[in-house]
């Protein structure tokens, strides 16, 4: 089988090449693109090369990087062996590239349930890592949340919080045009960032208590240090977001003597198997957001600013990396039908 997949040789440099795959394996299955989604986050800091040398980063983009892309809608059109529950032209969202085929392990696919469109099930995987996130930070009714970083993965905190009962739920960010977007999706504040007063306007909306929680979510790791001073003594702090690079923060004085907590909820800290004291795995979180889409709890269609046709990918990371502040969810489309 021939795919057609996308490389970043080097930083700032995207096209595509072609790719000899296998017939499937063992659990795994043969999957044709119908759309996909670009990371604003991971794929962005990967095209860029915006990392520190010696990091985890520098470790998993190697260049050429052929990995680009996570966020992939399609049709399996051939099943390995030992794997049941799939059917040819079945709809399934992945963690497959940005290819016009992909081979998937089992462990990494789900079924798109009937009534989920393509440019809903595209943000699965995002949608499934977010929430995850946003279970760590164990809301309770009527907490005030502070959601530092309005793109694809604010917005979907933001819809979260929400629907768990955050009030006041305040989010910040640079760009009005996110701001906006946040309002429709359950923020009761909008706050503009990098201002002297912002601090002061959280004290004031939340009465002097500051916030019980709050997440940073750009993956800028200049940005944290703030973020720990808008959360009350006893706080929670999720960071949501990849930073990328080291931060300088005085434990004693802005975390241990606060007994403020800070946890890191990156995709692989969903627990590894369903148990009772813990369910929410990967694959039950990814059931629930399309259970959430279907019922209409999660707004998508507003999320999608741009369509490119899948040839067109690199014009999408140039535009990305000119101002990503003017794109919220990036989808390719278009890929070939066989």
């Amino acid at each position: 089988m021939l795919s057609r997949g996308l490389v970043f040789n080097e930083p700032f440099q995207a096209q595509w090449e072609d790719i000899d795959l296998p017939e499937p394996g063992p659990g795994e299955i043969l999957i044709r693109t119908r759309q996909t989604l670009i990371s604003t986050g991971t794929e962005l800091t990967a095209y860029t090369g915006d990392f520190p040398p010696n990091s985890v980063w520098a470790k998993y983009v190697q260049y050429p990087w052929r990995l680009p892309g996570y966020s992939n809608v399609g049709e399996v059109v051939a099943i390995g062996p030992d794997v049941s529950g799939y059917n040819i032209g079945q709809r399934v969202a992945s963690w497959g590239r940005h290819a016009t085929y992909n081979i998937q392990p089992l462990t990494q696919v789900q079924a798109i349930p009937d009534g989920v469109a393509d440019d809903q099930a595209v943000f699965w995987n995002l949608g499934k890592t977010v929430m995850n996130g946003v279970r760590q930070a164990q809301l309770a009714l009527g907490e005030a949340v502070v959601m530092v970083g309005a793109g694809i993965l604010g917005q979907l905190a933001t819809q979260y919080a929400h629907l768990s009962g955050a009030l006041p739920l305040i989010v910040v960010d640079l760009s009005e045009q996110r701001l906006q977007m946040a309002e429709s999706h359950g923020a009761t504040h909008t706050l503009v960032g990098g201002r002297a007063e912002l601090l002061d306007d959280i004290q004031q909306i939340t009465r002097g208590r500051l916030a019980d929680v709050a997440f940073e979510i750009t993956g800028n790791q200049h940005i944290i240090p703030s973020v720990l001073q808008m959360v009350r003594r006893l706080g929670r702090v999720i960071l949501l977001g990849s930073p990328r690079g080291k931060v300088s923060v005085d434990f004693h004085d802005e975390v241990h003597t606060l007994g403020l907590r800070i946890i890191g909820t990156h995709v692989t800290t969903h627990p590894q198997a369903e148990t009772f004291y813990n369910p929410w795995t990967a694959e039950r979180n990814g059931e629930l957001f399309f259970d959430l889409v279907r019922a209409d709890y999660l707004k998508l269609d507003r999320m999608i600013s741009h369509r490119y046709t899948w040839q067109d990918a690199p014009e999408a990371y140039k535009m990305l990396a000119s101002d990503r502040t003017q794109a919220m969810g990036v989808i390719l489309e278009g890929w070939p039908a066989r």
